[in-house]
């Protein structure tokens, strides 16, 4: 199984349209990098990153997010003749720029799965959303004030 690098991620940063992959107008890395941020699951409009290749595997892309991230970031900075733009050398690495706390992350993007049932995000988004689906008790409320305090 080979890996899937999506060049388009790095367009507007190359054509210095962006400085970051993450301030990329209309490319898939953003929208994944603003669903974490929001501490969202993964956007279902793209194909999810489901970790590390193993059996059975599940549908998706066959890696960690965070590793994809370091990727495009790792190959942003490769200064190319062919190309207007990189990424600034002097820009800390992608997880840095972000600013989502190491354990925060670590817990998004790889226990998701295992450690939200049914509603994620914090716990005002799980009570409202809980009050429109009529749920009596809102699910998911003590992970969220441990994640998102």
């Amino acid at each position: 199984m080979g890996v899937l690098f999506c060049p388009v991620d790095l367009n507007p940063v190359r054509a210095k349209m962006a400085a970051t992959p993450e301030d990329s107008e209309y490319t898939s890395i953003r929208l994944r990098v603003a669903q974490v941020k929001n501490k969202k699951q993964q956007p279902t409009i793209l194909y999810p990153f489901v970790g590390n290749p193993r059996q059975p595997m599940p549908e998706g892309l066959p890696f960690k997010l965070a590793d994809y991230l370091e990727l495009v970031d790792w190959t942003g900075r490769a200064i190319r003749a062919d190309k207007r733009g990189a990424i600034n050398s002097s820009f800390p690495p992608i997880l840095s720029r972000l600013a989502i706390p190491t354990a925060e992350w670590l817990t998004l993007t790889t226990q998701f799965e295992q450690r939200v049932s049914t509603l994620a995000g914090s716990e005002r988004a799980i009570r409202l959303a809980a009050e429109v689906l009529g749920y009596k008790k809102p699910p998911g409320v003590g992970l969220a004030k441990q994640l998102f305090a």
